[in-house]
């Protein structure tokens, strides 16, 4: 059911708190809501159709919640909505898309589930639960040559907790069709795992380490074998929540911290392919309170194609005792708060965002925009979608650019990475860019109608094909996704 809602571009009804660099405005902001009072976003993700897709529930664990998906285009309007499972304990935890449909993890009656989706009308393809053990859950799935891995945990201590729940790290492996096929215990490693990358052939996995002190991450082969193991962390909690993985293999984590730190800051790092660290950094308190009130909270990280990265947060006062206001607002109400880190771990700039009604907003995830911009999950006691207007220098992705008189082909499309592409290709630039911008393969074409294009050892996902005429700048991009 959807219940809400107001549209609209963000004008003088939407605030942003200027710091220090060239920081992002907001283009717009909408909110869904779904048949329960509430409803909370964890997860949202660009789609191939340039729309978006936000996971979460509708309602509270453990008497009222259900999963609630809800599919945007590219200006924030409702395509569809759908929700899963009666009133109860059911979590929605992150989504992954497929040329032939959407995947989302999450529970159902305390029992992991895979829902797969139908992109144009969110009817279910398929919907499979696990009983992998206790209170269990998938927190976030990625593909493999077989069929699928999916992350997250067993034998929930506290269950209650959407965030940290007091389990062991589990691995469910899951053929095409969403039968089990396999799973693994990985408390040893993790006691919550989170989020899974592949690249390369292998995955990367992260979580949260026994008691939530320390981030995790390993690397695994598509078998589930451990290649390496790793913690990072201070003498105080650490939590993590997000991962990205680049172009490159280098790896993005977030979350929060208590380490070395007055009150919980924003927590990021960078590491290399074999786990080792590049560069670690705290931010915090970007409105300039007594920082032993406020509390930075990061979800979500996206690595960006300069080598760095962009996380969101929360950024607040959850104390009673204290309440401040200055120029930049009332420490006690929340607000969406970006980081971009350039790739030595620089703070480019950073931004707050909320809306002039006195509602808390915070970040719970964040993903790239094929125009250079980002869109965040907004957690107001509804979904809320905002867009973040163009913070970088990208290459148009934008697959409607083409020009009337090149006709190009690609086929076949989706392709395992080894495809053609046919046209009048003579004294033409043929560049493959990643879904972030990131260009992976360049070549110019000497040939006259065809050129055979292999990026079979990229990982699996969108991608698009730039063919430009090297003398009048004629220029066609095409959409292509490697399975």
């Amino acid at each position: 059911m959807h219940i809400k809602t107001t549209t609209f571009t963000i004008l003088t009804s939407l605030f942003v708190i200027q710091m220090a660099f060239a920081q992002p405005a907001s283009q717009w902001y909408t909110t869904y809501n779904g048949t329960q009072s509430e409803s909370h976003g964890h997860f949202i993700m660009t789609c191939d159709d340039g729309g978006y897709l936000q996971v979460g529930e509708t309602g509270f664990i453990p008497n009222s919640a259900k999963i609630y998906v809800v599919k945007t285009d590219a200006n924030g309007n409702l395509q569809w909505e759908k929700e899963f499972g009666s009133a109860g304990h059911n979590l929605g935890n992150s989504a992954y898309e497929l040329s032939d449909g959407y995947l989302i993890c999450g529970a159902l009656n305390q029992n992991s589930t895979l829902i797969k989706l139908n992109k144009n009308t969110g009817n279910t393809i398929f919907s499979q639960t696990y009983n992998n053990g206790g209170t269990d859950a998938l927190e976030h799935i990625a593909e493999t040559s077989s069929g699928f891995l999916a992350v997250g945990y067993v034998n929930a201590l506290d269950g209650n907790n959407t965030f940290y729940t007091e389990g062991q790290g589990y691995l469910t492996f899951i053929d095409t069709a969403g039968n089990k096929t396999g799973g693994q215990n990985i408390s040893t490693h993790t006691s919550h795992a989170y989020r899974i990358k592949a690249y390369n052939g292998e995955l990367i996995v992260s979580g949260l380490s026994e008691g939530a002190e320390e981030f995790n991450a390993l690397k695994l082969d598509v078998l589930g074998n451990v290649i390496w193991s790793n913690s990072y962390g201070g003498t105080n909690y650490d939590h993590c929540f997000g991962l990205d993985v680049n172009n490159n293999g280098e790896i993005f984590l977030t979350g929060h911290t208590l380490s070395g730190t007055i009150n919980w800051d924003t927590y990021t790092m960078k590491l290399d392919n074999n786990g080792n660290m590049i560069w670690e950094q705290k931010t915090g308190n970007p409105r300039g309170f007594d920082p032993q009130y406020i509390h930075d909270e990061a979800w979500g990280i996206k690595a960006t194609a300069d080598g760095g990265c962009l996380i969101v947060a929360g950024t607040g006062d959850e104390y009673g005792s204290y309440s401040q206001t200055n120029a930049n607002g009332s420490s006690d109400v929340w607000r969406v708060y970006l980081v971009k880190y350039d790739a030595n771990g620089n703070v480019e700039w950073q931004e707050t965002y909320f809306e002039n009604n006195g509602i808390d907003w915070a970040g719970e995830d964040v993903d790239l925009t094929s125009d250079g911009g980002a869109i965040v999950a907004v957690d107001d006691g509804t979904f809320g979608f905002l867009k973040i207007a163009p913070f970088s220098s990208t290459t148009s992705n934008d697959p409607t650019i083409e020009a009337n008189n090149l006709d190009i082909n690609i086929f076949p499309n989706p392709s395992n990475g080894i495809f053609t592409i046919t046209g009048q290709l003579q004294y033409y630039q043929i560049s493959i860019l990643s879904s972030d911008g990131t260009t992976v393969y360049q070549d110019v074409s000497t040939t006259n109608n065809s050129l055979d294009i292999d990026i079979s050892t990229l990982p699996s996902g969108l991608f698009f094909v730039r063919v430009l005429h090297t003398s009048n700048n004629q220029l066609c991009v095409q959409k292509i996704i490697k399975q």
